[in-house]
């Protein structure tokens, strides 16, 4: 079934209803060209908000992108950021493959439209004028015949009429003769014009209309294809993004599944660790010494073996309180304003620069000689002298470097000895490991842990910062093998040596004892199958000759 045949005489509606269907067209590409603007201003709104949010500082200096929560929160910012190019991609797929070709189609299918329309008005203002013609020679005919009649009827008269003369008569009937030839060729023009308005109008209702009509149908059935297909590209611009969406659906997914919690601590303890051995016990400072009093057991002023107990107000005042408001430091370059272990850290953040600086410097004067040598061979590539200037200030740049990886060495040896004497105080000030197995005895040098702990306080040196200066040093001088063992001991519980002037012991092992601790919390022992060193006092359990 097509227009041709079946609608043939809706010319107005097929008018109207392909009008309607290019509207249409216009419409859905005005929707489509509001639905970009709607997801490139999503997208934008999103990169405003994702740039909001990313930190502002490079992560590599940054202290809290080591943590797993602030890690995955970034990757969450970028893979939001990543769905807003998607978006911005599904607001220019519309718009190059909708907006703009359907725009276009438009103004294709209004032309061609405009012109079978213009070929059908055409064809009805040629039948309408070959519809005059036949309605002009058929009034022409009916007047002819009238005034052929009338003249006949007045022949006819005059010819009956005696008084009449004969010269009238003829007259008259020439006249009459005359009105029915006209009248016989206007019946002849009209027939023949009826015949060629018929021939027309067959020509019209038949062929030529039916034709455009069929034009327009297959006009506004492809039309009605291309908005199908039209229709179909804003479901296909969304399903191309779909996967990648959906990886950044996932990597949303992963990065929220990789906090770490446990491990956070563990950086938290890492970044901010001072390295510093935790306070003493607060020594008792008692000023009633200078009243005269009688000593006795129970006196605070005086312990129980009658010695009186030594003051020391001036360190105690040099003692680093924790939670005390801090002072302003001053950076140095030597990093020795940070906690031991932040110290320790920095610099072996800035030996390691420095020696990446120093290997990039050596690989480029290897460069430059190699690059000198081919000049020299090949004088045409370059002249080996123009190379000088560079060689040398690579070489002022390694000398220059090898002396500040010496200089952060150095530093770095005496940041560690510090935090390795700070670490054997803090053994020292603990008289049992962290976490001692169960089945441990307990240890019977806890209770003279006391005591220790106010030797240790009374022979630690004084020190204006408090907080910068080593409590005690690390065990490298050389021992002085004692004529025997001073007495015998059992190891507690194990301990590694790792530490250099310390030695490895196993739970349960009996061992030798060389030295008695001097109030840092160490003792020298010596193991059965040889090597001697130090181990925590807590660990022991001592038995003097």
């Amino acid at each position: 079934m097509d227009w041709g045949t079946e609608l043939w005489d809706q010319f107005e509606v097929l008018e109207r209803h392909t009008q309607w269907g290019l509207d249409l067209l216009d419409k859905y590409v005005k929707f489509v060209k509001e639905r970009t603007e709607v997801e490139q201003a999503y997208a934008k709104q999103l990169r405003s908000l994702v740039k909001k949010y990313l930190p502002k500082r490079l992560a590599k200096d940054d202290p809290e992108s080591k943590f797993s929560q602030q890690q995955s929160f970034v990757q969450i910012l970028q893979e939001v950021n990543d769905f807003a190019g998607q978006r911005e991609l599904v607001a220019e797929n519309l718009g190059v493959r909708v907006c703009l070709e359907l725009a276009k189609y438009s103004q294709e299918m209004k032309q061609e439209r405009k012109m079978h329309f213009q070929e059908g008005r055409r064809a009805q203002q040629q039948l309408e004028s070959s519809f005059k013609q036949l309605e002009n020679s058929k009034r022409k005919f009916e007047r002819d015949c009238r005034e052929a009649e009338k003249a006949a009827q007045t022949a006819e008269r005059l010819d009956q009429d005696i008084n009449a003369t004969k010269a009238d008569v003829e007259k008259a009937k020439q006249q009459a003769h005359l009105r029915s030839h006209m009248a016989e060729e206007s019946k002849n023009e009209y027939a023949a014009q009826l015949q060629r308005f018929n021939r027309d109008q067959s020509h019209f209702y038949f062929s030529q209309m039916p034709q455009i009509f069929d034009k327009l149908q297959d006009m506004d059935e492809r039309r009605a294809a291309h908005l199908g297909a039209g229709y179909g590209l804003l479901s296909e611009a969304e399903l191309q993004v779909v996967p990648i969406i959906a990886k950044c659906l996932e990597g949303m997914k992963v990065a929220a599944d990789a906090v770490d919690a446990k491990n956070d601590s563990q950086v938290l303890i890492e970044l901010h660790k001072s390295g510093f051995a935790r306070p003493g016990d607060v020594e008792f400072e008692d000023f009633s010494q200078p009243m005269n009093r009688v000593p006795s057991d129970s006196s605070l002023g005086t312990p129980s073996d009658g010695r009186p107990e030594l003051r020391s107000s001036g360190r105690s005042r040099a003692k680093r309180w924790p939670f005390g408001k801090k002072n302003k430091t001053v950076v140095t370059e030597d990093f020795s304003h940070l906690p031991p272990e932040q110290q320790r850290k920095r610099l072996q953040q800035q030996l390691e620069e420095r020696n990446r600086e120093l290997q990039k410097e050596v690989d480029q004067r290897e460069a430059l000689k190699k690059m000198k040598d081919v000049y020299e061979k090949t004088p045409q590539m370059g002249d080996p002298a123009s190379l000088e200037p560079r060689i040398t200030e690579t070489l002022n740049n390694i000398e220059r470097l090898k002396l500040e990886v010496q200089k952060y060495e150095a530093w770095l040896v005496e940041a560690e000895s510090r935090v390795l004497s700070n670490r054997g105080d803090s053994l020292g000030r603990h008289p049992r490991p962290p976490e001692p197995p169960a089945s441990a005895p307990p240890d019977s040098s806890s209770t003279n842990s006391g005591p220790q702990d106010d030797k240790e306080s009374s022979e630690e040196p004084l020190s204006e910062e408090g907080q910068d200066a080593p409590i005690y040093t690390e065990f490298d001088e050389d021992f002085e093998e004692p004529a025997s063992p001073i007495g015998h001991c059992v190891a507690i519980y194990h301990f590694e040596g790792s530490s250099e002037g310390t030695i490895s012991m196993a739970e349960g092992e009996d061992l030798s004892l060389m030295e008695e601790d001097k109030g840092d919390g160490w003792t020298r022992v010596r193991r059965k199958q040889g090597g001697e060193g130090y181990v925590p006092t807590s660990y022991l359990r001592v038995t003097l000759s």
